[in-house]
């Protein structure tokens, strides 16, 4: 896990859904870097994407994960 993965993780934990542009925007990141990341954090089973809103969340039992 990189430095832009724990801090999308405490960005979803501290607001909730987001979609990847409302990160990447918060972030001051380009959208492109932030999916990358989200992508491996999706992989590695750490959030999950509500289809229908496109909004990334926390997977419940990873609230806690390491920063």
């Amino acid at each position: 896990m990189n430095k832009t993965d724990r801090r999308i993780l405490d960005l979803l934990s501290q607001n909730g859904p987001l979609t990847l542009y409302e990160i990447a925007e918060r972030l001051n990141m380009k959208p492109k870097a932030v999916f990358r990341s989200l992508r491996r954090l999706f992989e590695n089973d750490m959030i999950s994407c509500n289809p229908r809103t496109r909004k990334y969340f926390i997977e419940k039992g990873n609230a806690d994960s390491p920063k």
